[in-house]
């Protein structure tokens, strides 16, 4: 759930900001006014099972070269690699590569590698 900022809507200067919690004797927001907006609270948290947890079922892990995609032998059920931002296109092909003959799946496989074929 998206909490959004007390008169967010009223002010461009918060109107991007993040959630801020109600500190005003006043507040509506604070006192849980019926028909305002809801405060952010521990009710509110997700499930410790699906925490962190991407839609097709995996846990993201990190990689940035070949020799860190070897963690994920024995978890490949579990974690799905995805490859770090900053990897350089022939590294990336390295990874893919290898991920396919490990069974690992890769959630941005096709990043960068689409984009620098078409130029």
């Amino acid at each position: 759930k998206k909490f959004i900022r007390h008169q967010s809507d009223q002010f461009m200067r918060i109107a991007r900001s993040s959630w801020r919690r109600p500190k005003g004797i006043d507040s509506r927001v604070r006192r849980r006014f019926k028909g305002q907006i809801k405060m952010a609270n521990i009710g509110y948290g997700t499930d410790k099972r699906y925490r962190h947890v991407l839609p097709c079922g995996f846990l993201k892990f990190r990689v940035s070269n070949v020799k860190e995609l070897e963690v994920l032998l024995m978890h490949n059920r579990t974690y799905a690699a995805e490859i770090a931002h900053n990897v350089s296109l022939k590294k990336r092909k390295d990874i893919v590569l290898r991920a396919a003959q490990l069974n690992i799946k890769v959630t941005n496989a096709k990043a960068k590698i689409t984009t620098q074929e078409n130029e």
